[in-house]
């Protein structure tokens, strides 16, 4: 007698079944259907399947299909309405002003559920368990506790430049070091990450393939979750998942045992959560993936965003002349820019950064919300249940307010007074209560990091290997492919002159 998987994987009783699916979900869907139209968008590709959505960057496809159909548009997948926003106002109005209405995440059978184990803070549904894990990771990423983090900022900051001193040809190599440096430091009390450290390679692995899996439409089995049973569908997410495990519970194990042992051990993430594990609810598992979950709170975006910050200041140097001019101005030659002077107001400095935000966001698609009521918005609705995605790249773009959007152009941050504009709003670090709780972090690191990289270097295109500005790997947190760069230092004699003075950097 065959099995039920087995006469489930049958090409036909698989057919069967999306067959049915769909119309079950598109009679519902027009029973139950609002007195308000769903927002305008392309005609479906299928009837049964919806819309096809594109391999590749479908966020500046998205961009293309709002000149048509609006800033916000419909579309299906499968018996899912899919909500893309691409410009700031509908952002503000709809991610933000209803933003209590998209707490939620929609099910990720792929990324979620099998890549993750249930377990990552990022696509956890909204409920008693992701507020225990929210408030947990507030604890340790509130502004003022990330005051705290600059001692290991301005280290691992000082270590950066040496590393660009030494090896400027690996510099995308550095920022990633750069990142999980602090990140390992703040998860799990690891003082120092080597290059050639086996943790930061499996972070980086890790972390290459959750941006590959909650890309849109990366995988169907999101929207035909029969999918999960065909056999061998599902192995590479399974596998990826034992490897991230596998990497959480051993660096988590390492705090624990150095407390068992009552062996010194510094102030961590992991440490304040094995402290409090009966308090907050949560198994072994699920605290090695809340301390893990620093990884992308902090690591790939701050990597991917300072190596955009270094794209932007060689393909425009002028914009970074203007960085470099305020830096010399405010902190003088005599000294590198600490966190301390990055908090003063060097506007100039904050509004590059802000540029490079708008212009190569790092989260360049956004990450999908779900409706969990119906949003009335300008004579639409946008239902119940509906994936609602905020276009990080297209709301970056928007005519209204940011004309010429290819160009990199600090200056339009900027009031006539030299003060930073209040009227424009950057979406880095995503929308409403879903924000990156690691946004805080995250800016103090490219903002001290873009500063010490202008103060030190001037940074040159070799006209034998130019930069293609939209040469990006297709995560869903995106980094520049490689890409040349001539770090020539500035005013300062000799490499070893950098050196000596970033030696005493730390204690300025």
């Amino acid at each position: 007698m065959q099995s039920v998987v087995d006469i489930l994987t049958q090409p036909r009783t698989i057919a069967a079944l999306v067959l049915c699916a769909t119309v079950l979900g598109v009679v519902y869907r027009r029973f139950t259907r609002h007195s308000l139209p769903l927002p305008p968008g392309p005609p479906c590709d299928s009837w049964i399947f919806g819309h096809n959505l594109p391999k590749s960057f479908a966020y500046r496809t998205f961009e293309e299909w709002a000149k048509t159909y609006g800033p916000v548009f419909a579309l299906r997948q499968g018996v899912t309405t899919v909500i893309v926003i691409n410009r700031q106002q509908p952002a503000i109005e709809i991610m933000e002003h209803e933003g209590s209405a998209l707490v939620d995440r929609p099910v990720s059978i792929s990324a979620g559920e099998t890549l993750s184990g249930g377990m990552r803070t990022l696509l956890t549904p909204a409920g008693e368990r992701f507020k225990k894990m929210r408030k947990a990771l507030h604890a340790h990423l509130a502004p003022k506790i990330v005051q705290s983090y600059i001692p290991i900022l301005t280290h691992s900051a000082k270590e950066h430049i040496l590393d660009l001193i030494d090896k400027p040809d690996l510099h995308l190599d550095h920022a990633k070091r750069y990142a999980a440096s602090v990140v390992m430091a703040l998860a799990y009390g690891k003082t120092s990450v080597k290059h050639d450290d086996p943790d930061l390679a499996a972070i980086n692995r890790c972390l290459h393939r959750l941006g590959l899996a909650v890309r849109p439409g990366a995988w169907k089995v999101d929207v035909f979750p029969f999918l999960r049973y065909v056999p061998g569908y599902l192995d590479e997410l399974k596998e990826g998942h034992k490897e991230e495990l596998n990497l959480f519970r051993r660096s988590l194990a390492h705090v624990k045992g150095q407390m068992e042992r009552n062996e010194p051990a510094s102030d961590s993430f992991a440490k304040y959560l094995l402290e409090r594990q009966s308090e907050l609810g949560l198994s072994d598992d699920e605290i090695a993936y809340l301390a893990g979950s620093l990884f992308g709170a902090g690591t790939d975006t701050s990597a991917s965003a300072i190596s955009i910050a270094v794209l932007a200041a060689t393909r425009y140097p002028a914009a970074a002349k203007r960085v470099q001019n305020e830096l010399d101005r405010v902190v003088g030659r005599s000294r590198p820019p600490t966190h301390r002077d990055v908090c003063e107001e060097l506007n100039e400095l904050r509004a590059f950064v802000l540029e490079t935000f708008r212009w190569r966001p790092v989260s360049a698609g956004g990450f999908a919300h779900k409706a969990t009521r119906d949003i009335l918005w300008n004579g639409y609705v946008i239902p119940k249940g509906a994936t609602v995605i905020g276009n990080h790249w297209a709301i970056g773009r928007d005519p209204a307010l940011f004309p010429d959007p290819e160009t990199f152009d600090p200056q339009r941050w900027l009031r006539t007074d030299g003060t930073i504009r209040e009227d424009l709003k950057s979406f880095q670090f995503g929308f409403g209560r879903r924000v990156c709780p690691g946004q805080h972090l995250a800016l103090a690191s490219v903002l001290l990091n873009t500063a010490l990289i202008l103060w030190t270097f001037t940074l040159r295109e070799d006209p034998k290997h130019p930069i293609d500005e939209l040469a990006f790997n297709e995560s869903a947190n995106t980094h520049p492919l490689p890409f040349k760069v001539i770090f020539e230092p500035r005013a300062v004699p000799t490499r070893e002159a950098i050196k000596e003075m970033m030696e005493d950097y730390e204690h300025l």
